[in-house]
């Protein structure tokens, strides 16, 4: 044979004498080279690589993930906001496909976030769609980027255990942004039936008598409209008229309110907890059951990305993760790999710093003035404000260029990558943005995401306090940090608002449950703080430039902070986590007595008595399918470590309540159990007056709770029976023997009369005192109330008084000022005698409180 082989052919072009054919490139290689595994080989392959090398955090990520942890199902990659995760996560997806394990697919948050994900791919040469119909992600030759949502709902085109759809096999899924992930999971297995929808009317029809006994009060708050108010289903209810509630609901299986939840979690409706307010009613189960999307539940590898998730339980939790592969994340081998953060607390500089004055530093910021005084001489920067809701947007609306809300956020988000765009303000948006350099280098929290619907708010009020509830918040308030430091060469100010972001700073405990980066630059910042402290606003703006015009001197600084910091050596997991999820697995196949058990095994390790409790109740409900009346018997526990659990069926004698026998040595013990030092108690102090805010029905239940807190400071035992027993007022404070101060509160109320509801609730509450605590011989009605005028056709409560918007700043200056005057000398808090003479100054003993600072009400009006 004279001419080239075959073999020979498939290597170049043949050379003829009299003419030159070009190469073709395309032949070179075919058949001969196997594909890279390795994410690092992969990306120094790339033809056009768009960054010259990885990031050494990046190498080490990689590297680790392959040598060590690809095999394992379920994989934890824990790195730095800006440590280039997006890439880590797009490197195994190609890795996995060069391995030939299945089809790859990555998760972001939302659709903005997903063309992100789309457009780095491109740059890095990666193929990748965003079709699921995509022959070259179907052939595993294209990484599917998606959003979260679109895999897990009931109507997924992956495919949903019991619909008549193909179920897609998947090898990898990378999800991004872990923590939002989870909340888009707890939403999609959460059913809402809003309050016009024909379900809802039958529902509450069908529950009237329980619900009524549940909670008399908080039944007749949602008839009357009051959408703070919810109750509970009793579980022992629910589940005895399951045929009732599946008639209700399956008519309404295929409608768009229903169709993308009920395939989810129809199977375990039974196992669903149930809470009404007077907006919608949601069913939702103790654990996503995501066995439901064979796509995830099945894939060979699952790979979670995150920069902020300290607690790593709810990966178990919610997408029923593998312990022990949770408990071995993958991390850089230092934590260095952050951006310059300088994160400040005002309040803790200076207690008596005007907010107004604040908002006003930061339009000056943005308009380049930074000494105040009218006249720009400094770069202007973008000034970015998240607060938690639409009300807490308010002050800032005089100063803001722009407000944005959910449906505003892409082209703001745009616009400020763009350029300049002055003072920009986000509502309930704490995570999930990426505004990099000069897009955000002022960041400013007012607030912290509070609980919006009805489950979540109904969990924050049982797990109140709790440890557990702190954790989840300081998570939030670390997310939103985040924002605006995407890469390890950005910078941003950081200044935190209000007493309570103030003493997630400044008290230890809430300061250890930051990550250790985080942390680090928390120390550095508290460092300079102090050479601020008493200051004013003159020393928080030169501190401020330090770190806009990224002086030298505090670089290195930073960068000597971060230096020697370290990821967690393994990931957080709690015991009763593996437990909660193991429990419902088996409750969800029927195994009910061996769920019970399981709950009980996990609770031997749970020190938190708000969270023993919240377990206890669901293994009562677990143990209500086998035996009735020892389920009650269990729920009458759980109320010795948690008074706001489900209250059982033969419902709860109140408690004796015993009066301190002297003021000033309850309070003085009660201080000294709580402060380390004089800040802390001047901080929370002033962050328990923050609570009551008036005209927010939202934030009724923050007021109640500051009340409680404020009897407890004060010396007084301050309980809260309407939320422990269902009935009685909102705040009851034991004055001293024989004498008790029934109280409730309606801050959120906006009407200028006092109406008839509310006052017959008031007279209702002092007759459930008499009738329950017969040995107290005086009680003192109080309404807390923007107004002191009773409505012509309400009936005003012998010997009453009005604690008005304006009796309360009274008497919160006089709360904050006895504080502050116990923290000058040596730990004067501790001493009964110092808080004795205190209270006497302000006017704050059991005698004078409600003479001083509450009214008697005026004449009645229409």
């Amino acid at each position: 044979m004279t001419g080239p082989t075959a073999e020979h052919r498939s290597v170049g072009p043949v050379v003829r004498k009299d003419t030159v054919v070009p190469l073709d490139l395309s032949l070179v290689g075919t058949g001969r080279m196997e594909p890279l595994l390795r994410p690092r080989e992969i990306y120094a392959a790339l033809a056009d690589r768009p960054w010259p090398y990885l990031r050494h955090e990046q190498g080490e990520v990689l590297e680790s993930w392959f040598d060590k942890h690809r095999d394992r199902r379920d994989v934890v990659i824990k790195q730095n906001t800006g440590g280039g995760k997006t890439a880590v996560g797009l490197l195994i997806a190609q890795s996995s496909l060069n391995e030939g394990i299945g089809a790859a697919v990555y998760l972001a948050p939302d659709r903005y976030l997903a063309a992100q994900v789309r457009a780095e791919a491109q740059k890095m040469r990666l193929a990748v769609t965003d079709s699921v119909d995509d022959l070259a992600f179907r052939g595993g030759r294209a990484i599917l980027v998606t959003t979260f949502q679109k895999l897990i709902n009931g109507q997924s085109v992956f495919g949903v255990v019991g619909d008549s759809r193909d179920k897609l096999n998947t090898g990898i899924v990378i999800v991004d942004d872990a923590h939002a992930a989870l909340a888009t999971t707890e939403a999609q297995f959460r059913l809402t039936i809003p309050s016009d929808h024909a379900a809802y009317g039958a529902l509450t029809d069908l529950f009237a008598s329980d619900l009524k006994a549940q909670s008399p009060k908080g039944w007749a708050d949602i008839q009357a409209s009051d959408y703070t108010a919810t109750v509970p289903v009793p579980f022992w209810s629910w589940n005895s008229r399951q045929d009732d509630v599946m008639a209700v609901l399956h008519p309404h299986a295929s409608t768009d309110g229903f169709k993308f939840t009920w395939p989810l979690i129809a199977d375990v409706l039974e196992l669903c907890s149930v809470t009404v307010s007077s907006r919608d009613i949601q069913i939702s189960p103790p654990c996503p059951p995501i066995s439901m999307i064979p796509a995830f539940a099945n894939a060979r590898r699952r790979v979670y990305l995150t920069a902020t998730l300290a607690n790593d339980s709810v990966l178990v939790t919610d997408l029923d993760a593998a312990p022990q592969d949770v408990q071995q994340p993958v991390t850089p081998g230092s934590a260095a790999d952050l951006g310059d953060r300088m994160i400040l607390a005002p309040l803790a500089l200076n207690s008596h710093l005007d907010p107004e004055a604040i908002r006003k530093m930061a339009r000056q910021f943005a308009d380049g003035d930074r000494d105040g005084d009218g006249a720009p001489e400094a770069r202007p920067v973008n000034v970015v404000v998240l607060v938690p809701s639409t009300p807490a947007a308010a002050p800032w609306r005089p100063y803001a260029d722009r407000v944005l809300h959910a449906p505003d956020l892409p082209d703001g988000v745009s616009a400020l990558k763009s350029g300049r765009v002055g003072l920009v303000v986000m509502v309930n948006k704490y995570d999930g943005i990426d505004l990099p350099r000069e897009a955000c280098e002022l960041l400013i929290l007012d607030g912290v995401p509070r609980p919006m619907d009805a489950t979540e708010r109904r969990e924050a009020a049982v797990l109140s306090g709790s440890p557990t509830l702190l954790a989840r918040q300081i998570q939030r308030i670390e997310q939103g940090m985040g924002r605006g430091v995407r890469d390890s060469e950005d910078h941003c100010a950081v200044l935190l608002l209000g007493s309570q972001l103030a003493v997630a700073l400044h008290d230890r405990r809430q300061r250890a449950l930051f990550s250790p980066a985080t942390r680090a630059q928390i120390d550095l910042s508290s460092s300079l703080a102090e050479q601020l402290a008493g200051k004013g606003l003159d020393g928080i703006r030169e501190a401020i430039g330090l770190c806009l015009d990224k002086d030298p001197q505090w670089r290195a600084l930073s960068r000597q902070a971060l230096a020697g910091v370290h990821y967690a050596a393994g990931g957080t997991v709690r015991p009763e986590a593996i437990g909660i999820r193991e429990a419902f697995n088996m409750a969800a196949t029927g195994r009910y007595n061996d769920a019970s058990d399981r709950l009980q095994k996990a609770m031997g390790a749970v020190t938190d008595r708000a969270v023993r409790g919240w377990l206890t109740e669901q293994r009562a409900a677990y143990l209500h399918h086998v035996d009735h009346a020892a389920a009650q018997r269990l729920l009458a526990k759980a109320l010795d470590d948690n008074p706001f659990v489900l209250r059982p069926a033969g419902g709860v004698t109140p408690a004796q309540l015993r009066p301190a026998a002297v003021q000033a040595q309850a309070a003085a013990a009660f201080l000294g159990d709580t402060y380390s030092d004089g800040t802390s108690l001047v901080l929370a102090v002033q962050a328990l007056t923050e609570d009551v805010i008036w005209g927010d029905e939202e934030r009724s239940d923050d007021a109640e709770r500051a009340w409680e807190r404020l009897g407890e400071h004060l010396g007084f035992v301050s309980t809260r029976p309407e939320k422990q027993y269902d009935k009685g007022p909102d705040n009851l404070w034991v004055l001293g023997p024989g004498r008790h101060a029934v109280i409730e509160l309606k801050t959120g109320r906006t009407t200028d009369t006092i109406i008839k509801h509310d006052l017959d609730q008031l007279g209702g509450s002092v007759r459930w005192d008499q009738q329950t605590y017969p040995d107290v011989t005086q009680q003192i009605p109080v309404i807390v109330h923007q107004s002191r005028t009773p409505h012509r056709q309400a009936i005003t409560v012998d010997g009453m008084r009005v604690v008005t918007q304006q009796k309360w700043e009274a008497l919160a200056a006089a709360v904050r000022n006895w504080a502050e005057a116990l923290t000058h000398g040596q730990q004067r808090w501790k001493d009964p005698h110092a808080v004795a003479e205190q209270l006497a100054q302000h006017k704050l003993t059991a005698g004078l409180i409600f003479t001083t600072y509450a009214q008697v009400p005026a004449s009645s009006n229409g």
